[in-house]
């Protein structure tokens, strides 16, 4: 008998992994909860924040291995309520998910491992947070502790930018998630995204991938869930990988097993690498989005048994096998986006992709009449290969332009930075 997967979430990092999962000789049913239009056949409705109901269609379907997409319904503990009815799952706990949920307990795992960071300091009062920021001067760092969905990062360039961002992230709109705010220093250098799978103690490294956080090209305007990216970043090379692993997610992992909260899961490391060597911007513990879609395109293993293996903490044996190409994800979103978009514009698809193109599904819907609209911010990943970084934007601009989107909104220099 074949194996059932379920994949928790709706965005486009879901499409691209129910996309890889569904080549998997050993898998014979896929289900994405909720899902878009993307992975239509494959849905069923269910919300990402009800633990419960997909904990019950779990245990009724039969499902063999759950893969969870977003951060929400992990630091929700959706893995504990699997794990209590014995459900295997790919993903951490609550516990090991607050590396993600809060800013100041990553921080405090990242003193403890000896993982080299930018200074910081921990504020709940707005006050001596603006007296901190007048004393360190800009540019500076502001980042809401908790979850606020890529945008509870502020990088003020001045004085006065940085003291009203205090009060935005504290006392705006960000609820409890700004309650706590960090101020750190400034790193300067290029970022990169780093992905490991982990099984409690190992863990295996994905290609590196860089981000477009910003929502206008030459990284201006305002901060979004990422733009696009592309991999591998060409200032990368095995011994940043090895510098990566043994100074940044080998000792992570060691002080959160000491901690009796074993990660495992996918270990996403925010890093930059400054004049001083690699250091980490944050840790998330999901898959990113769009550097998922980047990645997908480029993994030749099994993604299936890979996951799997993770589950059964029994990485050691385990190598994973990359095309060589580079890859290429450029993010079409809804005009407005990241602010007020809108929603419902009719979008058409090209009928016939090439081997190497991929169109991935992220705020899509289908209308009552079935036809194609959009539902979210960030509406498209257009992802292609090319034997090199200047082919992979020829083939993924290329693709962009047979899309019939209206007034879509999308970078034209992702990609650009490593040329």
């Amino acid at each position: 008998m074949g194996k059932k997967v379920l994949v928790v979430g709706s965005g486009g990092r879901e499409h691209a992994l129910a996309w890889k999962l569904a080549q998997s000789p050993e898998v014979e049913r896929i289900f994405v909860a909720p899902g878009n239009a993307g992975t239509n056949i494959w849905n069923v409705d269910i919300p990402v924040t009800d633990i419960d109901g997909l904990a019950e269609f779990a245990s009724k379907e039969g499902i063999d291995l759950t893969v969870v997409g977003p951060e929400v319904p992990l630091t929700l503990g959706i893995v504990d309520a699997f794990q209590a009815k014995g459900l295997r799952i790919f993903g951490p706990t609550k516990e090991a998910a607050r590396l993600e949920g809060s800013k100041a307990f990553a921080k405090e795992i990242m003193r403890e491992a000896g993982v080299p960071t930018a200074q910081s300091r921990v504020f709940t009062d707005p006050q001596e947070a603006k007296e901190y920021v007048r004393q360190l001067g800009a540019p500076i760092v502001l980042k809401a502790d908790g979850l606020a969905a890529g945008k509870g990062v502020i990088v003020a360039q001045d004085l006065d930018t940085a003291l009203l961002a205090v009060d935005e992230l504290m006392e705006g709109e960000l609820g409890e998630a700004g309650k706590l705010l960090l101020v750190e220093e400034f790193l300067e250098g290029q970022e990169v995204s780093f992905f490991c799978l982990c099984d409690g103690e190992k863990a295996v490294p994905l290609v590196p991938v860089q981000d477009h956080k910003r929502a206008l090209d030459g990284d201006q305007g305002l901060n979004t869930g990422g733009m696009g990216t592309y991999s591998p970043p060409p200032f990368w090379s095995p011994a940043l990988e090895e510098e990566a692993l043994h100074k940044i997610v080998m000792p992570t992992l060691q002080a959160m097993k000491n901690k009796g909260m074993p990660f495992q899961g996918v270990l996403f490391a925010g890093l930059i690498l400054t004049k001083d060597g690699l250091k980490t911007l944050e840790f998330n513990v999901r898959f990113g989005d769009p550097e998922t879609q980047a990645i997908m395109v480029r993994l030749e293993s099994d993604l299936f048994q890979v996951l799997w293996a993770c589950t059964e903490g029994n990485l050691q044996d385990l190598s994973l096998k990359w095309k060589e190409e580079t890859s290429i994800c450029i993010v079409m979103a809804a005009p407005g986006y990241p602010m007020a978009y809108e929603k419902g514009i009719n979008i058409s698809l090209p009928k016939n992709l090439g081997f190497d193109e991929k169109i991935f599904h992220a705020g899509t819907a289908l209308s009552s009449e079935g036809t194609l609209i959009s539902s979210g911010g960030r509406v498209l990943g257009v992802t292609a290969l090319g034997k090199n970084l200047k082919e992979a934007r020829q083939a993924g601009y290329a693709l962009v332009e047979r899309i019939r989107f209206p007034k879509a909104h999308y970078r034209r220099d992702i990609g650009l930075k490593g040329l």
